[in-house]
């Protein structure tokens, strides 16, 4: 097919059988169609070829675990059908990515040294993968890609490292034949994230990204985490609200709480909190040996946040929805009273503790704060009967666009085949 005479509805319907899986049964078929069709035409606009390839890479929820995996610890996370979409095609020496209406990257392959410029940049994510690769023996090549996304940047579901798996994900079957694990993509992916990018995060994102469905994941070691895959089948339906904060800029606060949470773990004798965390008295040994009072809260949360990842997972495996609901709601409340880290310190609006307010007068039977917190996104679980008067009382206050009943997807980033 000529880009002379490209038809982008055309191009598009090639992969219609595949958007139930991707989005759920429920799939708003007309707008996937229009938005894979016009991010193929983009593509033909920007580099003058068709696409040989379509990729997708799904955003995350964190069902609990939240703050742990740095530490070494447990969560319960999933895939949802929010995604990063890249239309590929081939190029040479170079790797070039156009996304929105962002200036395109590019990053040659004969010079992908990092420059002091670079780092904080999506340049730098490229970078990284591609170092990590080559320093771990697979292959890379050049591509060049369109992206679109619906995984909100800033809102809390990880759109950093949806992007950072789709680019690993094209490396692999491009370059490699698909061969490369899971939870190796997920490790490339944080590995530029932390080193290239320089965000100090752990591995849950990447991981719940490239594992696709529901999985329950130990850190304890995290050159090789224990990996479970659950179904989740349950009538309760998720709602995730973006409350209008941005959390781009506030990596200071994520680093405190790693930092605090360390430094209990050191007067403790360990390094992480895993180390640590079966000590006796941890709680006056911490404060006698100086500890601030918040770094203790929030090793204590991070204690009691691993043995509700256990009680969830067998929630899970039991099919308790009512269990798991109480689960959630009690790690919400631990991440506002223990780890604290629903609003930057001194803020007065609070976007996020005053949609959990409002979500439990709405009768959700679980909320929490949503990821890395601060800002961003918040995420509810609904039973049968409240979720629609809920939607639309938020939708009036937040705007439709802000609000996302959440589908786990069973795939994470992949390549979509025809």
């Amino acid at each position: 097919m000529a880009s002379t005479n490209f038809e982008k509805y055309e191009f598009a319907d090639r992969y219609s059988a595949a958007w139930a899986r991707l989005y759920g049964p429920s799939v708003d078929t007309a707008r996937q169609r229009e938005r894979w069709g016009s991010l193929a035409e983009r593509h033909v606009a920007v580099f003058g070829k068709v696409p040989a390839r379509v990729f997708s890479s799904p955003g995350r929820i964190e069902l609990l675990g939240n703050h742990t995996d740095h530490q070494h610890g447990k969560v319960l996370t999933a895939s949802i059908q929010l995604d990063t979409l890249a239309t590929v095609g081939e190029h040479e020496g170079e790797i070039c990515i156009q996304s929105g209406d962002y200036p395109m990257i590019r990053v040659r392959l004969d010079s992908p040294g990092l420059l002091p410029k670079e780092v904080g940049t999506s340049t730098a994510i490229v970078k990284g993968i591609l170092a990590y690769l080559v320093e771990h023996g697979y292959r890379v090549g050049g591509f060049a890609a369109t992206m679109t996304s619906d995984v909100g940047r800033g809102s809390g579901v990880s759109s950093s490292a949806s992007f950072e798996c789709c680019v690993v994900e094209i490396l692999n079957c491009l370059y490699n034949g698909g061969k490369i694990s899971p939870i190796e993509k997920a490790r490339a992916a944080w590995w530029a994230e932390t080193k290239y990018f320089g965000k100090p995060c752990g591995m849950l994102d990447q991981c719940a990204i490239a594992l696709g469905g529901v999985s329950y994941i130990d850190f304890a070691d995290p050159s090789a985490p224990v990996v479970e895959k659950l179904d989740l089948a349950m009538q309760e339906s998720f709602l995730l609200l973006n409350t209008g904060g941005d959390h781009t800029q506030l990596t200071h606060c994520y680093a405190d709480i790693r930092k605090e949470m360390e430094s209990v773990a050191e007067a403790l004798g360990g390094k992480v909190l895993h180390d640590v965390e079966k000590e006796a008295d941890p709680v006056g040994r911490a404060l006698r040996a100086g500890c601030s009072g918040r770094a203790v809260a929030r090793a204590v949360h991070y204690v009691e946040e691993n043995k509700r990842v256990e009680k969830a997972r067998a929630a899970v495996k039991e099919g308790n929805a009512n269990e798991l609901a109480t689960l959630m709601e009690a790690s919400g409340d631990s991440s506002w009273k223990l780890l604290q880290n629903l609003y930057v310190p001194g803020e007065a609006t609070q976007l996020i503790p005053a949609a959990l307010c409002w979500m439990g007068a709405l009768g959700a039977k679980a909320k929490r704060v949503h990821g890395g917190g601060f800002a961003g996104t918040v995420l509810a679980l609904f039973g049968e009967g409240k979720l629609e008067n809920a939607e639309k009382a938020l939708a009036e206050h937040y705007g439709r666009e802000n609000l996302q009943r959440v589908w786990i997807r069973p795939d994470g980033a992949c390549e979509v085949l025809v």
